[in-house]
């Protein structure tokens, strides 16, 4: 394996007619990240990860995977990369084992070895023997799991791994993925979740119709459109006219019984000692974060604003 980044793509284009599907999408993944690739629906995220496996052929740009393009280099690119796209399909007449015995055969490199590993690993070494016609949604979803990782992979793709789970399966999958990570493995995650991704994920892409609206550090996009603070006090009408007239403090607002407002850290410590000398009680007083789903629709909807 290279020292080179698990995913990069430049200028990736894809059209179909006068349809474009994805719109010059530069993403670099890195080492032991676990990427979000978050967007609504028909925003093009399975259509990229089709051009990062190979699967279809890009109207422009390119994809490298541990710098090896899957179409100039076939399957040789995809040595260490694993995943599913758009759900795994298995021969539903067969058991879960026999449909890993299947693949680690056609994969060789020692995979028919790792069977019982990763049974355990994704937690269906008891139902291995049934059918896996009878298996659940979220079961099939986990032997996916499990036939990506008997190739031993170092880059993880999964196609919303979540979707039509219920409350628990998404739960056992969140768990799954945070397990995979902590073991090495580099995971690229679509998705429209928004709270999967944000539990789940140090860096993320957010794309609409095709267009990368945001990529980078989740963490520093958080903190970036940081909301101020929230506080309730004994008397927020007289508490509001003490903050009005506080130095830096700036968006005030009363809604309901809770004052908004941003401020820096010293000037909201000098602004509590003004509440105290006021003998204004404070109930609460907490920074107010943004929620990533906050900035997902509001970069979302900028975005067609400008396409509109």
């Amino acid at each position: 394996m290279t020292g080179a980044e698990p995913v990069r793509t430049e200028q990736l284009l894809k059209r179909y007619g006068d349809l474009v599907a994805v719109d010059r999408v530069d993403l670099r993944v890195e080492r032991g990240d676990v990427y979000g690739f978050l967007g609504p629906n028909g925003a093009g995220k399975t259509t990229t990860l089709r051009m990062m496996l190979g699967l279809i052929r890009p109207t422009g740009g390119k994809v490298e995977l541990f710098g090896r393009d899957p179409l100039a280099d076939g399957a040789r690119a995809l040595d260490g990369v694993a995943g599913f796209v758009e759900g795994p399909r298995f021969y539903p007449y067969l058991s879960g084992r026999r449909n890993l015995k299947l693949l680690a055969d056609l994969d060789g490199h020692g995979a028919a070895a790792r069977i019982d590993e990763v049974l355990d690993i994704v937690d269906l070494r008891d139902r291995a023997g049934d059918k896996v016609g009878g298996y659940s949604h979220g079961m099939r979803q986990r032997l996916g799991i499990a036939s990506s990782l008997l190739r031993d992979p170092q880059l993880l793709l999964l196609d919303e791994p979540t979707t039509g789970l219920d409350p628990a399966g998404m739960r056992d999958m969140r768990e799954l993925v945070k397990q995979l990570a902590a073991n090495g493995i580099t995971i690229v995650l679509s998705s429209h979740v928004l709270a999967e991704v944000e539990e789940l994920c140090n860096r993320v892409s957010i794309v609409r119709r095709g267009r990368i609206v945001y990529e980078g550090d989740l963490a520093a996009l958080l903190h970036s459109a940081g909301g101020g603070y929230r506080l309730q006090a004994t008397e927020p009408e007289r508490a509001r006219t003490v903050l009005l007239n506080q130095p830096g403090v700036s968006a005030l607002t009363l809604e309901g019984d809770e004052l908004r407002f941003q401020a820096e850290p010293d000037a909201v410590a000098a602004a509590t000692v003004a509440l105290g000398q006021a003998r204004i009680g404070i109930q609460a007083l907490v920074p107010r974060t943004a929620t990533l789903e906050e900035l997902f629709l509001g970069l979302t909807e900028a975005a067609g604003e400008e396409a509109a």
